[in-house]
């Protein structure tokens, strides 16, 4: 049971090799001035390989709360099923004159306010044993706990505390271990946090948990046809081939493009139930 990830930041590769993994977490902020250059590449990557993505925040805990939260809200924008995480750790010079007090306070503000922000994302606390065991008074966590013990064996990261990720190693990237037994369950939890609300008209099947990309190799399976026979039935010149190649990935940015979507040329979830809708068909 359990499924393995990496956390990237700007040292990885914009493409980092996602063979065997379930998902990944992404640097996206540090203070209120440090954006990872690769970040949104390294998303886009990691959704094109079917991925479930998290983005974390490193905080200046010297800062406004507040002022480095919305900045990192603003450039993160998660899409349904995906995660918000803070990197709670602060052994740099950043930090080196925070009291151990105000980091705890800063850590149960960030918490709360970015899950006010953004109360349909799930939002977690990162930190390592030392800070768990030495800084935290709480236990305060918001929706998940992604524990760093490295050392110990992926998933028994030595706490009694319930914990959704773990932190194993750092060597030779991040590696992490979450406790759900599938891309699938982890998905279907972080797409939990969303809204009910009544479905969209509909003439064909639900997302199905796959981001169709390019990639390399190519994509080519059933999902990829379903979603060409749809555009096919829409009106759009699209060959239904089942392989997601050039010229499914520019149809799909000018489907997106006309229904004020983001045009990545991604069929992510929001794609896929626009084009599945039966009261928008162009």
């Amino acid at each position: 049971m359990g499924i393995y990830g990496q956390d990237w930041a700007s040292y990885q590769s914009a493409t980092p090799d996602t063979s065997g993994l379930g998902f990944v977490f992404v640097k996206v902020t540090e203070g209120l001035t440090y954006t990872n250059p690769r970040w949104t590449a390294q998303r886009d990557h990691a959704r094109g390989a079917g991925l479930v993505v998290g983005y974390y925040h490193y905080p200046h805990m010297a800062n406004s709360v507040q002022a480095e939260a919305d900045r990192f809200l603003s450039l993160a924008q998660p899409q349904p099923g995906e995660v918000l995480c803070l990197d709670w750790e602060g052994y740099d010079d950043a930090n080196a004159s925070v009291s151990r007090a105000d980091q705890l306070t800063y850590k149960e503000s960030w918490l709360r306010y970015v899950k006010g922000r953004a109360p349909h994302v799930p939002v977690g606390l990162y930190c390592n044993n030392d800070y768990w065991q030495n800084v935290d008074t709480t236990s305060y966590v918001q929706d998940f706990l992604w524990i760093a013990t490295s050392g110990r064996a992926a998933g028994d990261p030595g706490i009694r505390h319930p914990w959704l990720f773990h932190q194993y190693s750092d060597s030779p990237v991040d590696q992490d271990y979450c406790n759900l037994g599938s891309i699938g369950e982890l998905r279907a939890w972080a797409l939990s946090f969303q809204p009910a609300s009544a479905p969209a008209p509909t003439s064909g099947p639900a997302w199905p948990g796959e981001y169709l990309a390019l990639r390399t190799p190519m994509l080519h399976d059933g999902n990829v046809r379903i979603w060409q026979q749809r555009m096919s039935d829409r009106g759009w010149s699209i060959t239904v081939d089942g392989w997601y190649g050039p010229s499914s990935a520019s149809i799909c940015r000018q489907f997106q493009a006309e229904k004020g979507l983001a045009q990545d040329g991604i069929v992510g979830p929001a794609t896929w139930a626009a084009a599945m809708r039966t009261d928008n068909v162009t």
